[in-house]
């Protein structure tokens, strides 16, 4: 389970085509996502992201939040 402090992360998901659609979810260093602390609809489209890897999205990458 992650602590507030740990949360200052987030696991990208960026689409493969330069038109689709990215992710973005809150982690931590290690890219861990809290399922418990996402809105239905985050937890949906993080389930979602981590299934068409490869496909529609690239590897997802662990950035600082700052890191836009």
């Amino acid at each position: 389970m992650m602590n507030s402090a740990a949360t200052h992360y987030e696991l990208r998901y960026l689409p493969i085509r330069g038109n689709g659609t990215g992710y973005v979810f809150p982690c931590d260093c290690e890219g861990h996502v809290d399922l418990d602390e996402l809105s239905d609809r985050a937890r949906n489209d993080y389930l979602f992201a981590r299934a068409v890897v490869g496909r529609e999205l690239e590897l997802p990458a662990v950035l600082p939040e700052a890191a836009r």
